[in-house]
């Protein structure tokens, strides 16, 4: 029994549980993990972040569910990460499971303490630069305004690291011996930033945006920014596969990223759900690893050129199915079987796979921007290669930009520009 993030997370086992949990006279949030959980690797820094803002208020216990497994089987804990909330020695609230957010957990704890958090006057921060984002281009951008002796906060909703953070290994990324695990490689980019002075600030939810004049103004839950410019960096999302148990799955099974992770299925059998050029293109990628790629295509034919479709369609190890969908994914600690629906007869079927790469288009968070910025269709903002936005000193980086390449080495390639431009820009 021992305490570790400041003090303010206690591991605990099976036998100081009850003298822990149980007969603590606050709410407690118990967190059980394991050692070969991708997701854990994403989400036990907001579980530390989140215990320091809230320690005084909530007691934050983890549990290694591995070690202590009559404890995880007397809760019905099956797959990690799984999040007990206890308030007066019971179970209290929702339990969380599989990809867990920082905002779901945000949402638990201030739902089981009744909303008694402390109003606090919101902080006033000055900026010669504010990234919103950080990510491979927010990060990558914050290295190099911060190195030009530019005053440089990052904004970041959850962690550092965005969706680079949820990859289990990289082994594309130039300069780097062999591969490297998303989170280390984001852990690197971080770091850096911070030597050269850049600020961090996670976990900040933006309420408000400000782009037009010459001061922007952002605004958070506790703080207002007021910033000479702005890069906006926060990326973009794959649309996730429509099925119950996606969260729980995600990096387990199901992936959005053939490049990232189709090196983990070889000589597996695996699909791929999408009906436009990417799907095609990613499967064909898929091959170099797997035994058979299936394409399963909710429309009767692709969107994408006929030539294209007939090259994929015609490698050996390739096949598709028309008209179908996935309802439903399962296994233990991976997916093992998909659930298919047929959308001519109706009828569904279980069929044995190890892995589901999706590809069903992206959607950037952009909301709070579309007022201000221009654009595309699909709800990127539209910015040149030199990265400036329909609004001056505002720019835009990474994967919430319109573009046709959305890599790791794309989103850097972006931050970099940005931010010097930013700098030419506050130059005059």
């Amino acid at each position: 029994m021992k305490n570790t993030f400041g003090n303010s997370v206690q591991i605990t086992g099976t036998a100081h549980f009850d003298e822990i949990v149980m007969a603590a006279e606050i709410p407690v949030a118990v967190y059980f993990h394991s050692d070969d959980c991708i997701p854990c690797m994403t989400f036990a820094p907001i579980f530390d972040r989140v215990s320091v803002d809230y320690s005084s208020l909530m007691r934050f216990v983890r549990i290694d569910r591995q070690q202590n497994r009559p404890l995880a089987e007397r809760f019905g804990i099956q797959s990690s990460p799984t999040l007990l909330f206890f308030r007066n020695g019971e179970e209290a609230c929702s339990r969380l499971s599989g990809y867990v957010e920082a905002g779901d957990l945000l949402a638990a704890v201030e739902t089981i303490l009744g909303k008694q958090c402390p109003e606090n006057p919101k902080t006033l921060v000055n900026c010669d630069v504010l990234i919103l984002g950080a990510g491979p281009a927010g990060l990558t951008a914050a290295i190099y305004a911060a190195r030009s002796r530019l005053f440089t906060a990052v904004l970041e909703t959850s962690i550092p690291g965005g969706m680079v953070a949820t990859t289990f290994q990289i082994a594309n990324y130039p300069g780097v011996n062999g591969v490297v695990r998303g989170t280390d490689l984001m852990e690197n980019m971080k770091t850096q930033a911070l030597s050269f002075g850049a600020e961090i600030h996670d976990m900040q939810k933006m309420v408000s945006v400000q782009l037009e004049g010459k001061e922007k103004i952002i605004e958070t839950e506790s703080a207002i920014y007021r910033a000479r410019t702005i890069i906006i960096a926060s990326g973009a999302e794959p649309r996730k596969l429509p099925v119950p148990q996606e969260k729980e799955y995600r990096s387990r099974g199901i992936h959005y990223c053939a490049t990232c992770d189709g090196a983990l299925y070889q000589d597996a059998d695996v699909m791929v759900v999408g009906g436009g050029i990417s799907a095609l293109e990613e499967a064909e990628f898929l091959t170099r690893y797997a035994r058979h790629v299936t394409i399963l295509n909710r429309a009767e034919a692709f969107r994408a050129p006929a030539g294209v479709t007939s090259h994929v369609l015609g490698l050996p190890g390739i096949s598709a199915r028309y008209r179908c969908q996935v309802e439903g994914v399962s296994g233990d600690v991976f997916v093992s079987t998909a659930t298919l629906r047929d959308l001519k007869t109706n009828k569904t079927e279980t069929v044995p796979v190890e892995g589901i790469f999706v590809y069903i288009g992206s959607q950037p968070d952009t909301r709070l921007f579309g007022p201000n910025l221009l654009l595309s269709p699909g709800g990127f903002i539209q910015a040149g290669e030199d990265m400036k936005t329909s609004l001056p000193g505002v720019f835009a980086a990474g994967d919430i930009r319109e573009k046709p390449i959305r890599q790791i080495t794309t989103a850097v390639s972006d931050g970099t520009i940005a931010a010097i431009m930013a700098e030419r820009y506050l130059a005059g």
